[in-house]
């Protein structure tokens, strides 16, 4: 048994986290642990049950830690910014995890952001893949990508080196950075739309896989890493969740995309190209065995949390309608098992 302090991450030891006398254990994306743990610290504070114990360990990272049993010597909420995998569910299937459900949270923006200090960005999604594609088109066909400098691309960027500060590969947001940003603006390419008719495989390659030689910066799963580090190189870009963005207005700033820049209205109106869906992944059987999972899940998408004005909309949580939290309840509350 690990001894975990609630509400901040402590894996040090590789282990995973693990149920402590009947508290709820959630592990998983970093762009949704803000709600999640706020969610957890107002439960704790206001009904008898202890606060739920929240860890950030990339999506995938806390996919993998669900899918490990079903017993509640393992975690009974997965939190994740993409659906779960085919690969994801078989090796769930494999350890018995088959009984969960899947619940939308809300909605939040991929955001490429750099310091106050910073120079105005305005980029297309062309632009970002060709910045920072491990491999690009140019005169001689594939190649390494060669550009060093965002001028380099447009003459009208700023010249400064290309240096972003991302997500790893076990991130949720970076997935869907690369399979939202990377792909559909390598398909403003002639040459790359002519591949994936050609050869598939090696376009699902090109156009998915970031640089390694140093213009792409891995920072680790939890996004305030990414923010201390803008502030550290007024120069350098961020990728981060629109929510981190909304918690550090004061510290950072959005670059548009396409002529647009995130906020609720045009993450919400689609406007805003670069916007995905936030998921819950919860065990049946815990809702059943735990007493507090129930009322957790109740105060998760309630009012006071999601309506207008509620303490998770205030740290960037763009909410479920209250039709589609209604959903949700009947879905927690009576939702059985196919036979």
């Amino acid at each position: 048994m690990l001894g975990l302090t609630a509400c901040e991450p402590s894996l040090e030891t590789g282990a995973g986290p693990t149920q402590s006398d009947e508290r709820i254990v959630i592990a998983g994306s970093s762009t949704v642990a803000p709600f999640v743990t706020r969610a957890a610290e107002y439960f704790g504070a206001t009904s008898e049950f202890r606060v739920p114990i929240v860890e950030t360990t990339g999506t995938g990272g806390g996919i993998r830690l669900f899918c490990e049993g079903d017993g509640l010597d393992t975690i009974s909420i997965a939190t994740a910014s993409r659906r779960m995998t085919d690969s994801e569910h078989e090796y769930c299937a494999s350890n018995g995890v088959s009984d969960f459900l899947e619940l939308p949270l809300g909605s939040d923006g991929i955001v490429l952001i750099n310091a106050l200090n910073g120079p105005e960005i305005a980029l297309t999604d062309q632009e970002i893949f060709l910045a920072l594609a491990k491999t690009v088109p140019t005169r001689r066909g594939l190649a390494a990508n060669p550009y060093q400098f965002w001028s380099e691309i447009n003459p009208e960027l700023p010249d400064m080196r290309i240096e972003v500060y991302g997500p790893p590969p076990t991130s949720g947001t970076r997935d869907a950075f690369t399979e939202i940003v990377m792909e559909r603006g390598a398909l403003r390419l002639p040459e790359i739309i002519d591949l994936r008719e050609s050869d598939p495989e090696t376009y699902d390659a090109v156009a998915h896989t970031i640089r390694t030689d140093g213009h792409w910066l891995d920072s680790g799963e939890n996004d305030t890493q990414i923010v201390q580090a803008l502030i550290r190189s007024p120069s350098a870009l961020g990728v981060a969740g629109y929510s981190y963005l909304e918690q550090s207005s004061d510290r950072v700033k959005p670059a548009s995309i396409n002529d647009t820049l995130p906020d609720e209205a045009s993450i919400m109106s689609g406007d805003y190209a670069v916007s995905r869906s936030l998921f819950l992944y919860v065990k049946r059987s815990h809702i059943e065995q735990l007493p507090a999972l129930g009322p957790f899940l109740d105060e998760l998408y309630s009012d006071v949390a999601m309506g207008e004005g509620g303490y998770l909309v205030e740290v960037g949580l763009i909410p479920l309608s209250a039709e589609h939290r209604a959903e949700v309840y009947t879905t927690t509350h009576t939702e059985t098992p196919d036979p």
